[in-house]
């Protein structure tokens, strides 16, 4: 995207070092075919499985491989970072395995099942602020305060060429790769991948993707002011700034940056769930987010995948497939205006359940001003088959005198 090439501070050479270091400390995760996204996507798809790694996400690699180059002095001082995510788990965990404190400062704000996942890895946990950037200036603190090594998460030498060891992977699984799509939070990970990428094979594409609420690196490149905020599901790469390295390293090796709104990385995940039978989080979900969207950019090519982490809250997860029955038309909302008398749905359920729907929820509605006085508003949650399904049920409401229609 651009004919500029800055200085390399991290080469391919680093990151064959870095694959050196991290050999049989973190697992080489799967890297497969996928029958079921090719045939939903109309595209050749190979996927790179790290969500499968033991913290689940990609983040164990640069982690480890900074923490492998630390000297005798700063193993016994510690390493200190503000993370709320990936890079806090990861981080603690491969300390505690070599014996090195580690400190993680995280906004107060943080949830609880976060600060204790991270704690139980063996880190000092430190609360502090209401956002991230406030963590983060009190954890710059806490590292002049007390000479620990401070290990950011993306503008790090080190912790790139560590996640660039995931692109060696998959181009020694699958050589003959066209494309790589890889996802851009602070851009750690796609600068990694792009070099090592791009010296090992110059011309294959690489494709970044952003979520549209978020795109530091798009913005950038285009030298246009980025207005970044809002709730993302995609909160892993919901980053306002783009590193200062990874945008050096990166933005002359990318060829086109993608982004993506939340419907798109809400139907990746529940793709990921129904046809693959894995979890992917919002940010772990954006590269086969990016397919969906815009297949055209992909046709005829043999294109691989980063799931680059799968720590979604269950919670959300659960709304996720809930929301994706909703799009697909196999879970409905009827409504409908009746009389306020007994029997009436008794009625009403019967067709539903004659015509083969599943009533999940009913809610009645005395109180509306839609309804005339002696009449009551339904609200009737069905489960169906697919769109035509709950089409033939609202006409056969409709065929038996109840306007109904979906909400």
């Amino acid at each position: 995207m651009s004919d500029r090439r800055p200085p390399q501070p991290v080469t391919i050479e680093d990151i064959r070092a870095a694959a050196l270091r991290l050999e049989g400390r973190i697992d080489r995760t799967p890297m497969h075919h996928s029958r079921t996204l090719s045939k939903a996507t109309g595209i050749d798809v190979w996927v790179k499985y790290e969500n499968q790694q033991l913290t689940g996400a990609f983040k164990e690699r640069g982690a480890l491989n900074r923490l492998l180059q630390l000297n005798e002095s700063e193993r016994t001082r510690g390493v200190i970072a503000a993370s709320a995510g990936n890079h806090a788990q990861a981080l603690a965990h491969h300390a505690q395995v070599l014996g090195v404190p580690a400190t993680i400062v995280m906004p107060r704000a943080t949830p609880h099942v976060k600060v204790e996942q991270t704690r139980s890895r063996g880190a000092t946990i430190v609360l502090e602020g209401d956002t991230f950037d406030d963590a983060y200036a009190h954890a710059i603190k806490l590292r002049d305060e007390q000479n620990l090594v401070f290990v950011h998460p993306f503008d790090d030498a080190a912790v790139i060429a560590g996640q660039g060891t995931a692109a060696l992977e998959m181009l020694e699984s699958a050589p003959d790769l066209d494309v790589l799509v890889i996802p851009i939070g602070g851009g750690g990970l796609i600068s990694g991948m792009a070099i090592a990428a791009k010296a090992v094979k110059p011309e294959i594409r690489i494709i970044g993707v952003e979520s549209s609420m978020y795109p530091s690196f798009e913005s950038r490149t285009r030298n246009e002011k980025c207005t970044t905020g809002g709730q993302t599901i995609a909160e892993g790469i919901a980053v306002k700034a783009v590193g200062e390295l990874p945008f050096a390293l990166a933005a002359s090796l990318i060829d086109e940056i993608i982004l993506i709104d939340e419907p798109g990385f809400e139907q990746a995940i529940a793709l990921y769930v129904t046809a693959e039978k894995t979890v992917a989080e919002g940010a772990g979900a954006a590269t086969l987010a990016a397919l969906l969207v815009a297949p055209e950019k992909f046709a005829g090519k043999k294109v691989g995948i980063v799931l680059s982490g799968g720590n979604i809250d269950t919670r959300v997860l659960a709304s996720v497939l809930e929301r994706s029955l909703v799009r697909e038309g196999r879970i409905a909302i009827l409504r409908f205006i009746g009389d306020d008398r007994p029997g009436i749905l008794a009625t009403v359920t019967r067709i539903i359940g004659d015509k083969g729907g599943n009533i999940l929820e009913v809610e009645h509605h005395r109180m509306t001003l839609q309804a005339p006085i002696k009449g009551v508003e339904f609200d009737i949650k069905i489960e169906t088959r697919d769109a035509q399904h709950t089409a033939e049920i609202i006409a056969a409401l409709q065929d038996a005198g109840y306007e109904a229609r979906c909400l």
